[in-house]
Parts: C-alpha cells; sequence; structure tokens
C-alpha cells in the first residue's frame, strides 16, 4: 500500500524579508478577555478557525466581555496577523481541554484563530501568516513539535477546528507540528492492532480518555489523514493507514521523549 511521502521534518530556517515584514506588521487589537498565567509555562500552541463569515466579526466577538472568548492572536483571510493578548496572559481559547497529560490548557498554550468560516480552504497569503507566525512563536517558546495541536485534538467531542481543509502538511515540512511518514516498521507494528489497541494507542499519543473510538478516530484523521474525509463512510473508521500514521507517530514521540530525558540528565550531571 502506498502511503504520500512528504518531505522530511526541516529545521527551521532563518526568518526571510517577507516574513520580518508579516511579523513586524502585526495590528494591535487588545481584548479584554485573559488573565494570568500564574507559575504555567508556554507549552503549547494551538490552532483554531474563527466559524465566522469576516474576520472583523471574529475578532469583535473575541473583544467583547460578555463572550468571555479570546485568542493570542488572529490571522485574517488576507495574511493580516492581529494581536488580542499578550503571550504571557491567558487567553479563553480552549475551553475543556486535555493533551498528553495537560488538562485546562488555556494556562499553557499560545492560541491562533484563523479567519475561515470552516469549509473553504484556507488562502495561500493566510497561510504564509499562520506559518511565520508560528514558526516565531515555536522558537521563542521553545514549543515541541508534538504539542503543535488542532483544537480538535485537544477536544475532541467538542470542536472540529481548524479542520480537514487545514494544510498541517505543509506546516509540519517547515517545522511546525509533525506529519507522520509511515516506514515498514510502523505498517508492521499496527497490521494487526484491534479497536483496543487503537484506543491505546491513542490515547498514548495524547488524546483524552474516556471519550468513544469512532470520536477519537475522527479527531485523528481530521489532523494527520484528512483526505478520508472526501468519502464519508471513512471518517471515524482506522483502516490501514490510520494505523500506520498513528504508529509512525507514537515511535516519533518514543523518540523525542528519549532525547528529551537524555537532555535533562545530562543538564543535572552539569549541574
Amino acid at each position: 500500500m502506498q502511503y504520500p511521502i512528504h518531505p522530511s521534518q526541516r529545521t527551521q530556517k532563518a526568518p526571510t524579508k517577507r516574513t520580518q515584514r508579516l511579523l513586524q506588521g502585526i495590528v494591535q487589537r487588545p481584548s479584554p478577555n485573559f488573565n494570568e498565567r500564574g507559575d504555567a509555562s508556554v507549552l503549547f500552541l494551538m490552532q483554531h478557525y474563527t466559524a465566522m463569515d469576516t474576520t472583523e466579526n471574529a475578532i469583535q466577538r473575541l473583544c467583547d466581555p460578555k463572550t468571555e472568548v479570546s485568542a493570542h492572536y488572529v490571522v485574517g483571510d488576507d495574511g493580516t496577523i492581529y494581536q488580542l493578548v499578550a503571550e504571557d496572559k491567558r487567553a479563553w481559547h480552549a475551553g475543556v481541554s486535555f493533551w498528553d497529560g495537560h488538562n485546562s490548557l488555556n494556562s499553557t498554550s499560545i492560541g491562533i484563530e484563523i479567519a475561515n468560516p470552516g469549509d473553504v480552504p484556507f488562502p495561500k497569503v493566510q497561510m504564509d501568516a499562520v506559518t511565520a507566525l508560528s514558526q516565531d512563536i515555536i522558537k521563542r517558546n521553545k514549543i515541541r513539535s508534538l504539542y503543535v495541536v488542532a483544537h480538535s485534538d485537544i477536544a475532541p467531542d467538542r470542536k472540529q477546528d481548524p479542520g480537514e481543509l487545514f494544510d498541517w502538511q505543509g506546516l509540519a515540512s517547515v517545522g511546525v507540528g509533525v506529519w507522520p511518514v509511515p516506514v515498514q516498521r510502523d505498517i508492521d507494528t499496527s497490521s494487526k492492532w484491534t479497536d483496543a489497541d487503537v484506543m491505546q494507542s491513542l490515547n498514548k499519543f495524547g488524546f483524552v480518555t474516556g471519550q468513544d473510538l469512532k470520536t477519537l478516530v475522527t479527531a485523528f484523521q481530521r489532523h494527520f489523514q484528512p483526505e478520508v474525509f472526501k468519502n464519508p463512510q471513512q471518517v471515524g473508521v482506522a483502516d490501514d493507514q490510520t494505523k500506520a500514521r498513528l504508529a509512525c507517530l507514537l515511535r516519533r514521540k518514543a523518540i523525542s521523549n528519549g532525547l528529551l530525558a537524555r537532555k535533562k540528565r545530562l543538564a543535572g550531571s552539569a549541574a
């Protein structure tokens, strides 16, 4: 079986002049909807879509104190970046949420709302801005690739954004998040997985426990196997590709965790 192959994860390049212009042109639209992070550190970068008809309407909603919702940034469909909440403050974009042992992710995340009604492609100029902003946030906050998440990842029973039309694969190719490229080892590992094995693997990767299998598989596919949404009968069904991609991501997570543990040990010995 053929799996779509994408260039391997690349290290981030030095910012281009265009990227610098995008980041220097951030428009300030302060929202009153935030509070303090307390002692929490930023661990996650979360991508959303606004599900509204215009960028301005979305910003007004995120700045309305009656709504009690906000995000750190909004990226318009023309590529304009708006900052609503300072990164050292706790914006209100995640709600009830969980990923990889962490809950209440507002306290540990930076949220980007992308102006999109939810059912149309994201323009290139907008994705270029999302890419530049995400790379900058990741670099400054030292966010793990595995912790660049979708709203649908961390609240799979409630949310679908940024949806199956979002270019996660392209973002991963420039160091924003991860994209699974299964090798034969992953295919062999997952070939005999039962539904119980898939559920256990999804939970091990980061998804919340206590949800039904179809809900979690759908959320996984929305991020990592979006082509299945062209065939509704495949959505929520863990086929061979779903399993192989999940096995690939688990393998990469284990490698990443091992490197982090080694780094901590070395830092401890040096101290």
